[in-house]
């Protein structure tokens, strides 16, 4: 099971401080799972979340640590990992291609310290647009960018589908380290700026309260602090896991 680690959280100075993260063990093959709700639109989305790795290899022996899976079937899924060479990879496979893949060149070996990362994704733009934000600072190096079409077809944020926090819809390959303040905002494509800020006297990223956001009906909110309900929705919607 899933822990949660107050000592290991992420915290903020001033009005807010996040006060549990959830331990995944990959070797114990922990995940979080739940079916979708009926999106608000399912081609604009933001992921949000810290995290901070325990290892950079997954305790199963693929080498991805899996951070989000939206899985309909191997040849349709969207995936959000870390890659077994460290980068963070975002990917839509449609009828077992990849329309829709961003490779970071930046490597995520850190394991002392939290990332925060947000993913925005709007594809309802005549030329999709993708950003991809590391403590507050928008991502330009990739060694694989690839947007969809406009309005083209995708695995991630549909209607009654599986989707997996910590583990890959379709085999063994988990998460190992611990996650923070996810937040899935479905219908907007929002920057990082909205989830955190810079501290203005050290100068390091921190998060912010993001309960006033709007999530959309089929975004969430994990906070970790029920203890007897890890995968519990404080965004207003029950999208419980």
């Amino acid at each position: 099971m899933s822990l949660i680690i107050p000592a290991n959280s992420a915290a903020a100075s001033g009005g807010f401080s996040v006060a549990n993260s959830c331990r995944f063990n990959g070797g114990s093959s922990d995940y979080l799972n739940r079916t979708n709700a009926t999106p608000t639109n399912q081609l604009i989305w933001t992921y949000s979340f810290w995290v901070k790795l325990s290892d950079i290899t997954d305790s199963q022996g693929s080498g991805n640590q899996m951070l989000l899976s939206d899985f309909a079937s191997a040849s349709n899924r969207g995936t959000i990992f870390f890659e077994s060479d460290d980068t963070l990879r975002i990917s839509d496979r449609v009828s077992n291609s990849f329309t829709f893949e961003y490779r970071t060149t930046r490597l995520f070996r850190d394991v002392s310290a939290w990332y925060h990362i947000v993913i925005n994704h709007n594809r309802t733009l005549s030329t999709p647009v993708t950003k991809i934000f590391v403590n507050g600072v928008q991502e330009t190096s990739f060694s694989t960018s690839t947007n969809p079409s406009q309005n083209g077809t995708s695995y991630f944020n549909v209607d009654g589908q599986a989707s997996y926090v910590g583990k890959y819809g379709g085999g063994n390959e988990y998460y190992n380290g611990y996650l923070a303040e996810a937040v899935w905002i479905d219908g907007q494509a929002l920057d990082a700026d909205q989830f955190g800020e810079f501290d203005e006297d050290s100068g390091i990223w921190k998060p912010i309260d993001v309960s006033g956001l709007t999530f959309g009906d089929n975004g969430f909110y994990l906070d970790f602090e029920n203890s007897g309900a890890l995968g519990a929705d404080v965004s207003g919607n029950t999208n419980n896991f």
